[in-house]
């Protein structure tokens, strides 16, 4: 290129640096966007998912309680629901010679039943598995086989199965998890055989899972259903029902009294394979974990009832089955998904394992020339897990026998003494009614226990996903600058080193700057400094009396724009597939998108701590005092970015203008934040603020309960639409 033609591009880029008196600096030139890998595409459950190695077994204990509120969070079930009578019916049982079978229901909410088997040793089995006079008990999901509990794959797919080693006898390859069930209880353990959500015997959902349905987003309780705005609002999923079922599952196992309640076990293939991590995850009493080709850094899980909100964001499943450590755990990879186990995944686990000292707890298996299975392979190393480490006593290989298969007839927990549920128990007003007792339960805790305030603060770092960056993880660089007559306007970007994120922001440095910095977030950026190509009168009155101001870009404002409109949705993804298809428009649920990215609205507040932690740590700058003010438009982020910042801000001033969560008509808008409604909505966040020094103008604060609770120790801290918010920074 000629030196002419380089000259003329330079100062082209000068002049487009280079403000009009009055007005916003750019830090980067027209045309040029912020280095920043937000821009990359959304992560996906399809991406590849590592694990993230600790250095110590503290490091582990701190990180297994985050993974294990990360599930809770995201399913909905932080804290816990109400624990209602479980009410459990079990009846009809059938004598099987060395096992028995009973029929099984009870109420994980009420009205909403889990159906299953009961598994139980008798006749020569009947003395094996006791100790103390008590045996062991497994749980057995079953995943995404079709009518699961009654299914029969067939003459011909069993002489396959039989043909390639798969399985040894024609009925356990007809139905593999009955043969499971068998089995484990002729070592001697007593099992549970429920049904997933819209499978055998559950049909009040009548389909396992479901898309958008416009007749069930309405915004008053009661009167909306999964996959809608207010139930992602609430945390409220098809992965948060059937985890619950799987809770109350083992409340019910637990209850019997032949069970021995330190020897519990959870397994189960595919889809049960994912309810079998999340149970051991988030439930210290099940004892040992056996989870089937699952696990696996590659593919997280398919269905909308093994994704959520929140749920691998900063983590995967290799993370999710970690958390089981150092507790017994197996597990076993198949030609899927997991067919790379052996060399991405189970090293990490047996590290983890060994820096327990308990190496022999875990155990990994590779049949990877089968396909996605739980044929009679894997259970033989399941069934010669649960002997070894619930001390069954049996000689090694345990082999299966053969059984005798029960059909639907048999099994089915629905008679004519015991009817199935009907009408308003079924379909959209069991949703509907199951959705709302869930959040009226929820908002009840919160409102009744006294450390609803903690509850909040704990749920808050799960849904905002960001601490407050240390000093070596940021840094500024200036780009241009311009001397007015009071002060010094300054342009750079701040950047996020860790996440390399870059923040455009703008500076006015007084010249006689008294150590207070102020950062001001704007609806539309640091442009929003200016009215009319003059200083806001507010902004100004700060300069002159010594104040800073820092102005910046957040995430989709300003300088990440180039047709300058704000995004105003966030990224839809979807699962992949057609979902013009009858029963395909579960593919469009959101949980696809924020269970694994953050929201437009939890980037911008990433960004605000990031300034914060700029101006704390900034070289050669002692701040003696930092605020942050959002107004109308920005004051929702400033309320959350404080939140998380702590006592490093010393004043904020937030104007809601009114501003809630609820009241967003989509899941997809800017602003939407899962969760978000069910911890409090603004009030919630305004009330992280305490026992720090807050201006609220917001029309509910006033009568906010969280509010007032958290501010109860310090009412002098909380100014509620008092003084103009400049005399307030000043003072």
């Amino acid at each position: 290129m000629k030196p002419l033609c380089i000259f003329v591009i330079f100062l082209q880029t000068i002049f487009c640096l280079l403000p009009v008196d009055g007005q916003e600096i750019r830090a980067f030139a027209a045309g040029e966007m912020p280095p920043d890998s937000r821009y990359s595409p959304p992560i996906t459950l399809h991406d590849y998912h590592p694990f993230r190695p600790v250095a110590s077994t503290e490091e582990w204990t701190t990180r297994k309680e985050q993974i294990k509120l990360r599930i809770l969070v995201g399913s909905g079930l932080w804290p816990l629901p109400t624990k209602t009578a479980l009410n459990p019916t079990i009846h009809g049982e059938l004598n099987m010679g060395d096992y028995t079978v009973q029929k099984v229901f009870f109420e994980s909410f009420p009205g909403h039943f889990v159906t299953g088997n009961l598994y139980q040793p008798s006749g020569l089995s009947l003395h094996r598995g006791i100790r103390n006079g008590v045996r062991p008990a497994v749980l057995c999901p079953h995943g995404h086989w079709k009518d699961a509990r009654f299914f029969d794959a067939g003459d011909q797919a069993a002489k396959n199965l039989i043909a390639i080693g798969a399985e040894r006898f024609r009925n356990a390859a007809r139905n593999h998890i009955q043969a499971r069930c068998v089995q484990l209880a002729r070592m001697g353990c007593i099992v549970f055989h429920y049904d997933m959500l819209g499978n055998s015997d559950s049909l009040q959902f009548g389909e396992h899972r479901r898309g958008p349905r416009e007749h069930l987003a309405g915004k008053a309780l009661g009167e909306w259903g999964l996959v809608s705005p207010q139930a992602a609002s609430w945390l409220q999923t098809n992965f948060g029902i059937q985890t619950w079922n799987s809770v109350r599952a083992l409340d019910f196992i637990a209850s019997l009294p032949e069970v021995d309640p330190e020897r519990l076990m959870i397994t189960g293939a595919s889809g049960g394979g994912t309810q079998t991590q999340m149970l051991a995850a988030i439930d210290d009493r099940i004892d040992a974990s056996f989870p089937c080709v699952m696990p696996s850094t590659g593919m997280q899980g398919g269905c909308t009832c093994e994704n959520t909100y929140f749920l691998r964001m900063g983590q995967g499943n290799i993370d999710i089955a970690a958390a089981v450590a150092p507790r017994p755990q197996g597990m076993t990879a198949a030609d899927d998904w997991t067919r790379e186990l052996e060399t991405k995944g189970a090293p990490d686990l047996f590290r983890l394992y060994e820096m327990f000292g308990a190496k022999s707890n875990f155990q990994a298996h590779y049949d990877i020339h089968f396909k996605h299975n739980y044929n009679h392979v894997s259970r033989t190393h399941m069934y010669n897990f649960v002997n070894r480490h619930f001390g069954l006593g049996m000689d090694q290989p345990v082999l299966e026998r053969d059984f005798q298969l029960l059909g639907k007839e048999a099994l089915t927990v629905w008679s004519s003494r015991h009817p199935n549920p009907q009408n308003e128990q079924t379909g959209d007003e069991h949703e509907k009614s199951l959705l709302k007792w869930w959040a009226t339960d929820a908002e009840r805790q919160l409102q009744n226990r006294k450390d609803a305030t903690e509850v909040v603060r704990s749920a808050a770092t799960i849904l905002i996903n960001r601490e407050l960056p240390r000093a070596d993880e940021v840094e500024f660089e200036s780009k241009s600058q311009a001397q007015r007559s009071d002060h010094t306007a300054i342009a750079g970007v701040i950047r996020n080193l860790t996440h390399e994120e870059s923040v455009p922001a703008m500076f006015l440095y007084p010249k006689n700057w008294n150590g207070h910095a102020a950062i001001w977030a704007f609806a539309d950026g640091k442009k929003g400094l200016y009215a009319n190509s003059s200083l806001r009168i507010e902004a100004q009155k700060l300069l002159e009396n010594g104040v800073s101001i820092l102005a910046p870009d957040l995430w989709m404002q300003g300088e990440f724009l180039t047709d300058e409109e704000a995004k105003n949705e966030n990224t839809r993804t979807q699962y992949p597939g057609d979902v013009s298809k009858p029963g395909s428009t579960w593919r469009l649920s959101s949980v696809y998108y924020y269970g694994y990215n953050d929201s437009i609205f939890s980037r911008r507040v990433h960004d605000l701590i990031t300034c914060v932690a700029f101006v704390r740590s900034a070289p050669n700058w002692e701040v003696k005092k930092l605020s942050v003010v959002g107004l109308e438009g920005a004051g929702h982020w400033v309320a959350a970015a404080r939140a998380m910042s702590g006592k490093s801000i010393d004043k904020a001033v937030v104007r809601s203008g009114g501003f809630r969560f609820a009241e967003l008509e989509s899941d997809w808008h800017a602003d939407f934040l899962p969760g978000a409604v069910k911890y409090g909505d603004l009030p919630a966040f305004l009330s992280l603020n305490a026992p720090n020094s807050l201006w609220v103008d917001d029309p509910e604060a006033e009568i906010s309960t969280l509010l007032k609770a958290a501010y109860a120790g310090t009412p002098k801290a909380l100014s509620v639409k008092g003084e103009d918010f400049v005399g307030y920074l000043l003072n």
